[in-house]
This record gives C-alpha cells, structure tokens and sequence, in this order.
C-alpha cells in the first residue's frame, strides 16, 4: 500500500520520512537528542539527552523531580521500565496507622505523605547503562 499524500484534514503536519528523527515538544530538546546521534550515539542516548533539555525548557513537562517509564525494542526483545521513584523507608504501615489512625488501609492521595522519591534521573542512568552507547556525562552536556 502507498502512502495517500492527500491528507484529507486541515493541519500544517506533514509526514516525515527519514534516518535519525528525533521527535520533542521543543526545538532545543530535538536538537540535543540530535547532537547525540551525530556523536554515534543511539535512540536511547538521544532520548535521555532530549528529556534532560525538557527539564530546562519545559520543567512542568518533565521535571528532575519526575519519573520516568520506557518500552524498548532492541530488536530482539521488548524491555520495560517503571522508573517510578520508591516511598521513602519510613513508610510502613505502622508510620501511617500511627499518624491517620489503625483504620487507614492506604496512604493518602494529597499531602507530603503521597509524595515518592523522584525517579527519572535512576531511570535514564539504568537506560544509558544497559543500552546507551555514549558516557552518560556527554548526554547531560546539551
């Protein structure tokens, strides 16, 4: 089947067919990720390094505070990761029993006792560590 080039709806969104995308909501981030392929980096080196210049420019976005989650294809097998950051080591359910009554079964959904360890920054080490090709120092530098 080819590609219709009459797209039927009003956008300013063309196709694209090429090697090397980098794809981001912001021009700087998609150059850094860039910037890594140009270096011999792979799609893993560019996307750390274009969620690293996300943190920057569009911080509600993805900030460091964040978590990070990945599906990858390696080309033989699909890993995920949840890179969703621990609740601190206090928290057992003694901790909450003792502060919202022996009653409670969960933790809060508001308040600092419903905030986790950020993630994100485990998550793009673990990511560079096992599939990144580039030190993870040259993915930070953009």
């Amino acid at each position: 089947m080819n590609f219709d080039y009459q797209f039927p709806y009003t956008s300013t969104r063309l196709p694209l067919f090429a090697r090397n995308v980098v794809s981001t909501s912001h021009p700087l981030a998609a150059q850094a990720g860039l910037r890594m392929m140009l270096k011999g980096g792979n799609a893993v080196d560019a996307a750390i390094a274009a969620a690293a210049v996300i943190t920057l420019t569009e911080p509600v976005s993805c900030g460091l505070g964040s978590d990070a989650f990945a599906i990858l294809w390696d080309g033989q097998e699909l890993h995920g990761l949840n890179s969703s950051g621990p609740a601190p080591a206090t928290w057992t359910p003694e901790y909450f029993h003792r502060k919202y009554g022996a009653e409670t079964k969960t933790p809060p959904k508001r308040g600092f006792d419903s905030v986790t360890v950020p993630g994100a920054v485990a998550g793009w080490v673990a990511l560079s560590e096992r599939f990144g090709k580039l030190p993870f120092a040259d993915l930070l530098e953009p």
